[in-house]
């Protein structure tokens, strides 16, 4: 249940019980602290200041930090990070803040250390199709610096315009051509990161294999709960010679569904596999003009990349199986800009969403592809039970949805029921043999869920690695893993029909 837009944001509880007096003591204290290590430039303690990262992309979640700094090195990261595991002040790293589950929302007591300065692209080498980049580089960046070389970085997030390298590996994140090329731990090498203690240590390498513990894919997408990332060691592949996308319209969203399937079963991979109903599609088509069907109930968007030898044979694949899975029309893409025009509707879904509504919810859960027309079914009659719209666009590829989920927070008791009806997905996704995150993470929204999914031994051990890692529980605290007791508490809620509140939790 990730809020990208909300007017009338809910007050976030505060982990800390000081008094303002004694957070303003405390702000005084560790500012001083702090700029002996980094220029006054770094240093931000002014509310005017900090107001900017008090939420990252789930707004309806805020809370002000007691200060941010922003190093531009690796040294002054690791500075700052030894500074505040002698004072025992919690730590919450930042990229963009594009990230949609609140994994970068603050702690009333602690820091927020941005790398958004460390955004240089150190070393691009063609020949082993490889780019080391510090974390602060923006996603897209990478790709255009390799362009020259006929090269490019695949997971390609809708926010890949501003995202930046270091949050997609904190959150492992995804894109619409993630299931031929993978997510984000598919597509990275080497991590260079700092630990709480300021040790620095790297994972992975840039040689096929790593010796010992496959340590870099448990960093990948652990949401800054375990180190800060330095530096990044991504592949990078070779732009398609051609590409083409066919837009397939279907006059029932369970045929749409069932042709996803179809597609795999036929050993086909398309380079991206996107859906959207008639909801989204109704949506998105008056703001990008994107050429979208809008009386279809649903469009699948099914590219095909390589040589236009390789792309002509699989479109043609493609097409009759969509046809004989009951496809009502098919419009493929005849060049690059009528392509990327069909892309930039199923990218600009989301800001599309705030020209029909004063705030949305955007999900992220994942099922098994079999599942999609079952769970859009169980969708639409979530819609009557909570009485709110919900606009279904997701990766039909690899069944991670992105239900937008349509309210008005001045409206009272919306909010809560969006809520519900997030938290009522996500358990049919696990229901159905699927997880409560696709690329979105875990952060504050669905720590509720983790105990729907997970059992007692299975969330101690996620605590062993955490606790490995950082045993004093500084770095993101409270994020992504509830505590025991909690989900004690969630399963008696649960029994009793009741609805678990959100909550921050005591970090000791």
């Amino acid at each position: 249940m990730n809020t990208v837009t909300s007017s009338a944001p809910v007050a976030a509880p505060v982990a800390s019980f000081a008094t303002p007096a004694q957070l303003a003591t405390r702000r005084s204290e560790l500012a001083a602290a702090l700029l002996q290590v980094l220029p006054a430039s770094s240093v931000l303690s002014d509310p005017e200041d900090t107001r900017p990262y008090e939420c990252d992309g789930l707004a309806a979640y805020r809370q002000m930090p007691l200060i941010v700094v922003l190093p531009t090195s690796e040294e002054q990261i690791v500075a700052v990070l030894k500074l505040c595991h002698e004072m025992q002040v919690p730590i919450v790293p930042r990229g963009a803040g594009t990230g949609l589950s609140g994994g970068a929302m603050p702690i009333a007591d602690g820091v927020v250390l941005s790398t958004a300065r460390l955004n240089r692209i150190l070393r691009m080498d063609a020949y082993s199709r490889t780019a080391v980049v510090q974390p602060g580089v923006r996603n897209l960046a990478i790709s255009d610096a390799a362009a020259q070389h006929g090269l490019y970085y695949a997971p390609d997030p809708s926010s890949q315009i501003a995202c930046t390298i270091g949050g997609n590996v904190a959150e492992n994140s995804g894109g619409v051509h993630c299931l031929k090329y993978g997510l984000t731990v598919h597509n990275v090498l080497r991590v260079r990161m700092a630990t709480i203690e300021g040790d620095v240590v790297e994972l992975g390498s840039e040689a096929l294999d790593a010796a010992g513990l496959d340590l870099l894919s448990v960093f990948i997408g652990s949401e800054g709960m375990l180190g800060i990332v330095t530096e990044v060691t991504v592949k990078l592949v070779p732009k398609p010679a051609c590409a083409r996308v066919i837009m397939a319209s279907f006059n029932e969203v369970v045929a749409g569904c069932n042709a996803v399937a179809a597609l795999i079963a036929a050993g086909i991979i398309p380079a991206g596999l996107e859906m959207m109903d008639q909801t989204s599609a109704r949506m998105v088509e008056p703001f990008v003009h994107a050429g979208y069907d809008t009386e279809a109930a649903a469009i699948l968007l099914c590219e095909a990349d390589g040589t236009a030898e390789e792309v002509e044979e699989e479109i043609a694949r493609m097409s009759a199986v969509l046809q004989q899975a009951g496809a009502s029309a098919l419009a493929v893409s005849q060049s690059e800009s009528e392509r990327m025009r069909f892309w930039s509707g199923r990218k600009n879904a989301f800001p599309a969403a705030g020209r029909i509504s004063p705030d949305y919810y955007c999900m992220d859960g994942t099922i098994p592809r079999k599942r999609l027309g079952e769970v859009l079914h169980g969708i639409t009659q979530m819609e009557h039970k909570y009485g709110l719209r919900c606009a279904n666009v997701f990766h039909a590829g690899d069944g991670n949805l992105h239900p937008l989920i349509l309210f008005n927070a001045n409206i009272p008791d919306e909010f809560e029921r969006a809520e519900a009806f997030g938290a009522e997905i996500l358990a049919l996704c696990v229901a159905v043999g699927g997880t409560i995150t696709g690329e979105h993470g875990v952060g504050i929204e669905k720590i509720n869920s983790m105990c729907a999914q997970f059992a007692p031994a299975e969330l101690e051990a996620f605590f062993g690695v955490k606790r490995a890692f950082d045993p004093a529980r500084l770095l993101n605290p409270d994020k992504a893993i509830p505590t025991l007791n909690r989900c004690a508490e969630f399963g008696k809620m649960r029994v009793s029909g009741g609805q678990m509140p959100f909550a921050y939790l005591p970090r000791f």
